[in-house]
C-alpha cells in the first residue's frame, strides 16, 4: 500500500519535465492511483539519488551481513 503521507512530508523536488515525460508514457486513460504510483516511484528514485549524493548508503557487504542475521 502506498504511503502518501510520508510521500508528502519529504521535501524532495521533482522536475516538471521528468513528471511530464512519465505522464506522456502512460496510457491515454489511467487512474489517479496509477498516477500517484508513478509519482511516488519518481519521488523514491529522487530520494535515493539524494541519499547517495550525501553518502547515506550501506555497502553491499553490510546488507549481506544484515540479511544473514535476519534469516537465522
Amino acid at each position: 500500500m502506498l504511503n502518501y503521507k510520508s510521500f508528502l512530508e519529504k521535501k524532495i523536488m521533482l522536475a516538471k519535465e521528468d513528471v511530464l515525460k512519465y505522464i506522456k508514457e502512460m496510457p491515454d486513460h489511467f487512474s489517479i492511483e496509477d498516477l500517484m504510483d508513478k509519482l511516488l516511484f519518481l519521488h523514491k528514485i529522487e530520494m535515493g539519488l539524494e541519499q547517495s549524493k550525501n553518502n547515506q548508503v550501506i555497502s553491499h557487504q553490510d546488507v549481506k551481513d544484515q540479511l544473514k542475521k535476519w534469516l537465522k
